[in-house]
């Protein structure tokens, strides 16, 4: 069993990831930085280690060199890269293995394919799994992109072969629109992924996006556990997942766990991977990409298995065989996660900088919160805006979503905007909780990407006076229940209730 391990991420993930292998009894060290030196993922590993002085070109978190010359300057036995940042790359991976470091992942090689999106469609076409139709090599100029998008008719989608998160990525509807969009994704295909090459595939109008979670071991054993539903996301980023998909029944669910299962054998893939499809309205999947890391998302399937997908990494990332087989495997309830991002909706989903100044939790047996932050923290413009995720289960669907409702109602944050307004939004939207929905969700479906809240107005009133109070000292106590007077919480509840 690995020994130590240097938690190469920060916030809610290092927090995942220390606590389970401090379980485990693995030894745990995270990062300090200097634009977070007192965060709160410090205090949950056993050691902290400082990043080295740099001229700050590299970010910390993307600086190879000096996150393995931390690993073995420590002696520290292996490396985990959580989600992001360098997770899904080969040379990090690399550099690893040849400090040796081990790194929580499959191999660099495996890694290097399935990134590259032109390799892995050839992997997935060798395993006999769906795709769209489209190229199989890289575009390599504009008049070529005008030809082979007319050969496979509009709509068609030009993509990076590298890379993902939305970027490199336009829709050509019809022949004008093919050349611009082709100039216009190689030049950020090359400032984000430093790497040109761009395909061309049919567009599938407004399908349902479903991912299957994969756990494979050095020994050629591969299990599916089930699958996600990631079909509410704006602009390519998803937004809320739930587990399962209320779209698959029985037979459509075991054919697209074999296709899952087939590709990552052929791939010879080990660790933790996701493999994603795009399911049209004939109920046709399509594989679109494997990630090869463990995922934001992943504990609704936690959940809904009651397996905890780290652990599972680290053993296989020591040599030890998976510890369960496909039978093993019991899909039990529903899962919903919402994350909550430190983000403007209605301001286009921009970043909202500042520190949080209140914060409150639900809390249920049935209820899982994932975070990073605490009263004070600083939400900086240097990092991901992501606040918590949070994570519910019920006995089924329409459990699972009143529970989701119920818990982001009291889920509360000043300081800063949140996203919960549109979570709020998307659990009372009625197509929503029938499940007949898609990736156009949003532009199509919800009218207000908020929920406005009966007596809004006069809540927000009374919390600014509250919080007005609150900071200058004034709030009294409430004899009648132990409470101050002026909490804005208290405050909201009894206005709800009016």
């Amino acid at each position: 069993m690995i020994k130590s391990i240097l938690i190469a991420n920060r916030g809610e993930i290092a927090i995942r990831i220390a606590r389970t292998a401090s379980r485990m009894g693995i030894k745990t060290f995270g990062i300090r930085t200097k634009k977070e030196p007192n965060a709160v993922y410090l205090q949950k590993v056993d050691q902290i280690v400082d990043f080295p002085e740099t001229d700050g070109s590299v970010p910390e978190f993307l600086d190879i060199p000096n996150l393995v010359k931390l690993a073995v300057d420590n002696h520290i036995e292996s490396m985990h890269p959580g989600y992001g940042y360098l997770s899904e790359n080969a040379d990090f991976a690399k550099a690893c293995r040849d400090a040796g470091v081990i790194f929580i992942g499959p191999s660099p090689e495996v890694i290097k394919s399935l990134g590259d999106k032109i390799i892995a469609k050839e992997i997935a076409h060798r395993s006999n799994v769906p795709m769209v139709g489209g190229t199989l090599g890289g575009i390599p100029n504009a008049e070529e992109a005008v030809k082979e998008a007319n050969r496979i008719g509009y709509p068609v989608i030009i993509k990076a072969a590298t890379g993902g998160g939305g970027r490199g990525m336009r829709v050509c509807y019809k022949e004008s629109e093919v050349k611009q969009n082709y100039e216009l994704c190689t030049a950020e295909a090359t400032t984000a992924f430093n790497d040109p090459t761009v395909f061309i595939e049919k567009f599938v109008v407004n399908p349902k996006h479903i991912e299957f979670q994969i756990v494979a071991d050095k020994y050629g054993n591969v299990v599916h556990l089930g699958e996600r539903e990631c079909s509410i996301q704006r602009k390519h980023q998803k937004l809320m997942e739930e587990a399962p998909s209320p779209a698959l029944d029985e037979e459509l669910r075991a054919k697209m766990a074999k296709a899952a299962v087939d590709l990552a054998k052929e791939a010879h893939y080990e660790s933790l991977g996701t493999v994603e499809f795009l399911l049209d309205d004939n109920r046709n999947f399509y594989f679109m990409e494997m990630n090869t890391r463990i995922q934001v998302e992943h504990p609704v399937t936690e959940m809904i298995t009651g397996l905890n997908l780290v652990e599972l990494q680290l053993l296989i990332a020591s040599g030890e065989p998976l510890p369960i087989t496909q039978d093993d495997v019991k899909l039990k309830g529903w899962a919903i996660e919402c994350r909550i991002n430190a983000e403007d909706v209605q301001a286009g989903f921009t970043p909202s900088i500042g520190i949080i100044k209140n914060l409150r939790l639900p809390s249920d047996n049935n209820i899982r919160i994932d975070s990073g932050v605490r009263i004070g923290t600083e939400i900086t413009p240097f990092f991901d805006s992501m606040i918590a995720k949070l994570i519910v289960h019920g006995k089924d669907r329409n459990d699972a979503i009143n529970l989701a409702l119920h818990s982001v109602e009291h889920f509360h944050v000043t300081g800063v905007k949140t996203t919960i307004p549109f979570d709020k939004a998307v659990l009372h939207n009625e197509v929503f909780r029938k499940g007949d929905f898609n990736t156009s969700f949003i532009e199509t479906e919800l009218k207000d990407l908020v929920y406005k809240e009966e007596h809004e107005e006069l809540i927000a009133a009374l919390l600014a006076v509250s919080q007005y109070n609150h900071d200058n000292d004034f709030a009294q106590d409430n004899t009648e229940n132990g409470e101050q007077a002026m909490d804005p919480w208290v405050l909201q509840k009894r206005i709800r209730h009016l």
